[in-house]
């Protein structure tokens, strides 16, 4: 069982627009004010706010004259804000995230609603306080037998509505084996070149819409005024030409990662720490349009469920490049001064070739198999199955 989210577009009619805005409006409320309360009290008492102590301040803050506007919503999705900001705070106390900041009504918003604020009738959604489904764009159907378990209703920058439905998958979603493997060197002239020689261009989304988007954004510097209708207008248009890059970006990540993980069994990747890459700022621009992490999280997220072994170059494993860590290593050919920590072998490509048509290592390897680890080296993997 595979927990899934499909995601889909849908058209709310005004009256679900009038509330989903509320909705998402006091989420945002009520994030932020949690944020400020646990943020004071830590600065100025040194003591920590719990989730169920920010449970209680919503209570009080719903029996406020001036907040009463909170009981026109569903409270599932306060709640559920509440319990996101827990799970910010934990992620950054576990330092694997930034302290969390202040949510914008400019950036959009979501609300997430619970089996107990939704209810699924004949294939479609009906929300909290809300008399009609929601008009959503089946692009896709849902797996047969799967029922939502958790529904996300988003609003992203450029004012277009989304829906996410969270659902277990049962189905087996395994690939049949192949003999295929592969390695791939990540690039900015081409997106990614393979071990087969096989080079994917760059699609360079930014730089198609670099020149529009460069004037939306110098005609919203024009505008003073941020409160003014004009300025609301500009800003759409400079929203709506960066999802338009997302997008496109987005969905040719996908189609290589799939057709990547059809064709091949095993996929040896390079581990490059980008967030380092990115400072130097002749490149950073590149970099980021190339996507690179979100190319290698991809792989990472559909090996495991596809039964396709991924390989990600790191410090785990020692016959791989890792982060920070030099290419050099020892060649296995006299002639080469390169070291390698032992077990692992490793052949630069000039030696490889030269004894690639040569029997004997192979034999004396015990049949081991040889595996790309950049343009430069090759190694020898002892045992694909521990990986």
């Amino acid at each position: 069982m595979v927990e899934k989210a499909y995601k889909f577009r849908f058209y709310p009619t005004p009256e679900q627009e009038s509330l989903l805005r509320r909705t998402i409006g006091c989420v945002r409320l009520i994030y932020n004010k949690a944020l400020a309360a646990r943020t004071t009290a830590w600065y100025e008492k040194k003591e920590r706010v719990s989730y169920k102590q920010t449970s209680v301040m919503l209570t009080n803050w719903k029996k406020q004259e001036d907040l009463d506007f909170l009981t026109e919503v569903s409270s599932v999705p306060l709640q559920q804000g509440l319990r996101h900001l827990q799970t910010a705070f934990t992620n950054f106390f576990s330092g694997r995230a930034k302290y969390p900041n202040f949510k914008k009504k400019r950036n959009g918003g979501s609300a997430e609603f619970t089996k107990s604020a939704f209810k699924w009738k004949n294939g479609q959604i009906y929300l909290a306080k809300c008399s009609e489904p929601l008009p959503i764009i089946w692009s896709r159907q849902l797996p047969a037998g799967c029922v939502p378990s958790t529904i996300t209703v988003k609003l992203d920058p450029s004012g277009r509505w989304s829906v996410s439905l969270r659902v277990n998958d049962t189905r087996d979603l395994r690939l049949k084996p192949r003999l295929k493997q592969v390695g791939i060197d990540l690039g900015i002239t081409s997106l990614l070149t393979t071990s087969d020689g096989e080079k994917v261009a760059n699609p360079k989304n930014l730089q198609k819409l670099h020149k529009k988007l460069r004037l939306a954004q110098k005609s919203l510097d024009r505008k003073p005024d941020k409160k003014s209708n004009n300025y609301h207008k500009a800003r759409l248009k400079v929203a709506r030409i960066q999802a338009q890059i997302k997008d496109s970006r987005g969905d040719y990540t996908h189609k290589l990662t799939t057709q990547l993980i059809r064709e091949n069994q095993t996929i040896v990747v390079e581990d490059l720490a980008v967030k380092n890459m990115v400072k130097n700022h002749k490149l950073a621009r590149a970099i980021s349009d190339a996507s690179w992490g979100e190319l290698v999280r991809q792989l990472e997220f559909d090996t495991p469920r596809t039964k396709v072994t991924g390989i990600l170059g790191s410090t785990t494993h020692h016959h791989l490049r890792g982060q920070n860590q030099p290419s050099q290593r020892a060649c296995l050919h006299k002639r080469c001064k390169f070291r390698c920590a032992p077990p692992y072998i490793v052949l630069c490509v000039g030696c490889f070739l030269q004894h690639l048509h040569l029997d004997l290592l192979h034999t004396r390897m015990g049949g081991q198999e040889w595996v790309l680890v950049d343009r430069d080296f090759f190694s020898i993997r002892p045992q694909l199955e521990q990986f």
